[in-house]
Formats: structure tokens, sequence, C-alpha cells
């Protein structure tokens, strides 16, 4: 089912996600379904729980539609139950990042280029799996959301006062989006 995708602004965003009960199968498959189901429509590569308004460690991405850009991102789609970083590189790259909760502001974020995630898959396989480039930039996104953290908050300060404005008219509701919204 698609669900509405929550925007700045709404306390869900900022909350620090709650651990998936592995037990709870049912539960998992109809969220991994509903994150897929809700991306398809958004056209993003990566969603998270609290995106959709459920406090809950889990992300999926989805980098197959950028391998224009990034031969190496083919075949590049994977869901992530509670996921932890447990290493990064000390080298960073800076890229222009976007949000489907954040719609229509890019900003220039620095994120290390290499990092290592243990997670568990939609079949509730345990991975440990290291990420690079793009690729790590898309899962780091995706998984700040989950401790409550937006890409805006690690933008250059001067960056941050030029957005105000555009921040607060999304808080206000005062934007319209191609996607279902709250």
């Amino acid at each position: 089912m698609v669900l509405p995708i929550y925007l700045y602004g709404q306390p869900v965003l900022r909350e620090t996600a709650q651990v998936v009960d592995l037990n709870e199968k049912a539960e998992i498959d109809k969220l991994v379904q509903d994150l897929w189901d809700t991306l398809a429509v958004a056209d993003g590569c990566g969603l998270a729980a609290p995106q959709v308004g459920i406090s809950k460690r889990m992300v999926i991405v989805d980098g197959t539609g950028l391998t224009d850009t990034y031969d190496y991102l083919e075949g590049f789609k994977k869901t992530l139950i509670n996921p932890v970083i447990t290493q990064e590189s000390e080298e960073c790259s800076i890229y222009s990042e976007g949000c489907l909760s954040v719609p229509g502001i890019y900003a220039d974020v620095r994120r290390p280029k290499k990092i290592t995630v243990e997670y568990y898959d939609e079949k509730l396989q345990k991975h440990v799996e290291e990420f690079d480039n793009f690729a790590a930039r898309i899962v780091q996104h995706e998984l700040e959301h989950l401790d409550g953290g937006l890409f805006v908050d690690d933008v250059a300060p001067i960056r941050k006062k030029l957005i105000s404005k555009k921040l607060a008219g999304i808080a206000a509701r005062k934007i319209q989006t191609r996607y279902k919204s709250r």
C-alpha cells in the first residue's frame, strides 16, 4: 500500500526509531512491501520507515535508477532491518543531497566514503556488508532518519540559514509534492 511521506516538521522524523522485533514476520513483510510501494510512486532512491510515520529501524535503498551515472549500482536494491554502522572510513566525500521528506531542497553534505553495516534483510538473514561511494551515501542518508536526523542538519551553517525560510514553508505545508504527503 502506498503510504504518505511525512515532511519536514513532523515529530516522527525527529524520533529515535525503535528496534524491529524480528519475531513479527508478518508485520515486517507488510512494512517492507509498503515501503517499496511508496518509494516506487515517489521515485526516490531510498526510504526509511520514519518517513512514512512508522518509528521502526528499517530502510530500503534502490540505486538502480542511477546506473547511467554510477554503473556499479546495477542491482543495488536492498532492505536493511535494524542496521548498525560498525565502521566508517576517515576519507569523506561531499555531494549534493535531497530528500523526499524535504522536497525541493538540495545541499552539499559531507559523509564518509566507505562504511560497514550490520543488518538483517527482508528474509531475516543477517549481513555484514561494506558500501562505498554513492551506495554508502544512499545508505548513510537513510540510516540518519533512524536516529531522528535529516540531511539539512549536516549542511554548513550559512547554507542552513539560506534554506531556513524554505524549511519553514515545508513545515507549514505551503508546498505541493508529486506524491502523497503529510
